[in-house]
Parts: C-alpha cells; structure tokens; sequence
C-alpha cells in the first residue's frame, strides 16, 4: 500500500480525528477511521492503527474500543474536561464584562475545540453572547499581562486612567499619570479590578482594569507591602460594594428571616446572626465601606432589611434619603 504525503503527520491527525469526532455517544469503526486519515492524505492498515490506538493511550488520550451492534467501534472517553465543566467557563466568559464581545467568541471556540464537534455542537447553542453589555477595551489581554509581569517582577506602573464624557468617549480621568504598586487583582461583579497601594495618599485602592490605558512598568519597586498584608482579599468585596471605597465601619443590619438569603450571599457564611429585640427581624454585625452603594443597596432590599446602629450611621442613611426626595 502507497504511503501518502502526511504519513509522518499520522498519530497527529489520529489523535485529532478521535477527540473531535467521537465521545461517549459517538463511535468511529476502523474503516471510517482509514477514510478519515485517508482524507487527510494518510495512509493506514488495520494492524498499523491498533498499535497507534495503543500509543495514544500511552499519551493519555482515552481511547476506548468496544462492540456497537454488529461493529466494533473506537470512541474517546474522559477526555481533559467534561461538558459540564466547560458549560462554566464558557458562562463565565458571557457573564465577563470585561472581556469584549470578540475575545468572548473567540475564547469560547478554543474551549469547544476542546471536545467533539457533537459536544461543541451543543455548548454553541448555548452560547449568547451578542447584546450583552460588554467592555469595548481590546487591549484588556495586554493590559491584563503588564500588570501580571509588573506584580511578578515587584515594580510600580505608570498609566492613564479613563472615562466616558457625555459625548461617549472615553478621556483621561486627570491631565498626569496615576502612579501606583500593583498587588493583586480581582474579579467583582462581573469587572476586574487591580488592587494597587497608592504612596502619595498611603492607602489602597482599586481601578477598573478595562479603563486602564498606556500601563508602563517603571524602575520603582513596589511599596505598600505591609498595608496589603493586613488585607483580607477574599473578604475585601465583601466590604466594598461594588468596589465603592468609603470609611470602614462596623454596621448593625436587620433583616426579616426570608432575607437570610440575601445577608449570607452578600457577607458569606461567617456572619454572626442573631434574634433582634423586634418581633421576626433577626440582626447581623458586619463590617462594610460606607458609600453610598452600600445604602443603595440596603434601600434597594426594600422594607425587610434596616439598619439598626450604629446611630450616626442611621442618621447619615436618613439624610441620604432626604437628599433624594428633595431632588423630586
């Protein structure tokens, strides 16, 4: 039998022709298999193939050999994700604001190559991701890697900070540069954020990664170690609403019992709740930024969730409320 031109190519395409054409529904018998590698300009007798479903086994691809009815058909098994694995990334990947539209179709066509094309097949009818509202920064990878490698090699960063004007152009927020140490970053409410120490104020902040522009690593190490230390990253968002800074302060809310939902999805299991003094309301005590996202928030839970102390804290939610009835 003639060898074709991509012999040498043949476990390649094997392989490849086994992980996009088969899975646990889908078999390919061994002359479907020759025709397939013969499209590809490759020749293969049966023996020649048992030992190559051998080799790709021994690189861990999972190749399984079983009787289908009357045939005897080759499928791959477990393969490096399951369907309902990938149905997560790729849902995180749509619900990812700062991920633009075009980096999400092509993030998630990577992930489907991933699988057979019957597997793809189903996660792309799945997929919607036009109309979502989504950065128009296409740079984000890049930026996203300079601040890694700004992080890695303990250097300060230079760049511009952006935003919207009326006229729906993005300008920079101040005439120089915002110059700052670069800790962490981090994803909330579907943005991500660069957690960086600012010496001139000698505080943390927080900057949209998707309104960040011209990062430059400069020949600075970083400073502010300390202060980050003292952070509890996990528990950082869960202070900062919406990623809002404000004056951190220890804040009693209470709730009606259907809203415990609610407490513990936004301050996490931890959070110490007790019976209030009230009839039906119980109390929790947690430590927050206040802003006023954070009494966005509580107005926006309605009438079964107040704020019960401390009195200034109140006193300040009030005359938020105040202010926002004056305007009508």
């Amino acid at each position: 039998m003639p060898k074709g031109t991509n012999q040498k190519l043949k476990l390649y395409y094997l392989a490849k022709i086994m992980v996009e054409k088969t899975d646990d529904d889908h078999y390919l018998t061994m002359p479907q298999i020759q025709q397939l590698l013969a499209e590809n300009d490759i020749t293969a007798d049966r023996k020649s193939l048992y030992n190559d479903m051998e080799a790709l086994q021994v690189l861990g691809i999972d190749v399984i050999g079983e009787s289908v009815g009357r045939s005897y058909g080759y499928h791959v098994g477990s393969k490096k994700f399951e369907i309902a694995e990938l149905q997560l990334l790729v849902d995180a990947i749509q619900s990812s604001k700062f991920i633009t539209e075009k980096k999400s179709r092509e993030l998630i066509k990577k992930l489907t190559s991933l699988v057979s094309v019957y597997e793809a097949a189903t996660l792309n009818r799945q997929v919607v991701v036009q109309g979502r509202i989504k950065t128009m920064n296409e740079s984000i990878y890049y930026i996203v890697n300079d601040l890694h490698n700004a992080i890695m090699s303990n250097s300060k960063i230079e760049f511009e900070y952006m935003q919207w004007n009326i006229h729906k152009e993005m300008v920079p927020r101040q005439k120089h540069l915002y110059k700052v140490s670069p800790w962490a970053l981090t994803w909330d409410d579907e943005n991500y954020y660069l957690i960086a120490y600012d010496s001139e104020a000698e505080i943390i902040k927080h900057y949209r990664v998707d309104k960040m522009k011209f990062i430059k690593l400069i020949d600075e190490k970083r400073e502010g170690k300390k202060v980050f230390d003292k952070i509890d990253l996990a528990g950082y968002t869960k202070k900062n609403f919406g990623m809002f800074n404000g004056n951190e302060q220890v804040v009693n809310i209470g709730f009606k019992e259907e809203m415990v939902g609610v407490i513990l999805d936004r301050f996490g299991k931890d959070a110490v709740i007790k019976k209030s003094s009230e009839d039906g309301w119980y109390e929790t005590r947690v430590e927050v930024a206040l802003s006023d996202q954070f009494f966005g928030w509580i107005f926006g839970l309605g009438t079964n969730v107040k704020i019960m102390g401390p009195d200034d804290v109140r006193n300040r939610y009030k005359e938020e409320i105040s202010a926002r009835l004056a305007q009508y």
